[in-house]
C-alpha cells in the first residue's frame, strides 16, 4: 500500500498518543472527520496500523528489571520451532522475542520484579523448551532511550 505525506502525518500522530479523536486527527493534518478515518482504516486493513495500545510503566507495576537473554541452539526442525514458538509465547513475562543472524540465535527481552522473579521464568523457560544449549542472561542497569514510535 502506498502512503502519502498526509498518513504519514496522521501515523506520527497516533503513534505518539492514540487517544485522540478522529476529528482532532483530522484538524491537525486538513481534513474533515469522514475522510480522516477512512485512511486509518485503509491503514487499518492493510495492517499498516497494526493495533492501538497503552503503554505501561514496568517499574510503577513493580516490573523493574528487564533481562535481555541470548539463546543459542543447535535445533532447528519445524517440530522444534513450534514447540518454541509455544514455550515463550505461554510465558507472558517474555515481552520480546527475536530470531538472530551471527552467534545467537534468539533474542528474549523479559521484564520482571527482581532476579528471584527472573529465576522462576528461566526455569520455566528451559522447562517448556527442550534443547536449549546455550541460555545467556544479561539485564539493564538503566534504560536510557525507550520508545515505540517508528521515524517515518
Amino acid at each position: 500500500m502506498k502512503i502519502d505525506t498526509i498518513d504519514r502525518r496522521i501515523l506520527e500522530i497516533i503513534q505518539r498518543d492514540a487517544t485522540h479523536s478522529i476529528q482532532d486527527i483530522g484538524e491537525q493534518v486538513g481534513l474533515s472527520t469522514n475522510p480522516c478515518w477512512r485512511r486509518i482504516k485503509r491503514m487499518e486493513d492493510a495492517g499498516i496500523i497494526e493495533r492501538r495500545v497503552a503503554i505501561l510503566n514496568s517499574v510503577k507495576l513493580g516490573l523493574g528489571v528487564t533481562a535481555f537473554v541470548s539463546i543459542r541452539t543447535n535445533k532447528h526442525t519445524p517440530d522444534w520451532l513450534a514447540s518454541f514458538a509455544a514455550g515463550i509465547l505461554s510465558i507472558p513475562e517474555i515481552i520480546e522475542c527475536h530470531r538472530m543472524s551471527g552467534d545467537v540465535d534468539y533474542l528474549l527481552k523479559i521484564a520482571v520484579a527482581d532476579i528471584a522473579h527472573y529465576d522462576r521464568i528461566y526455569q520455566e523457560l528451559i522447562a517448556a523448551v527442550p534443547g536449549l544449549s546455550d541460555v545467556s542472561s544479561t539485564f539493564s542497569m538503566e534504560r536510557l532511550k525507550y520508545g515505540t514510535a517508528l521515524a517515518i
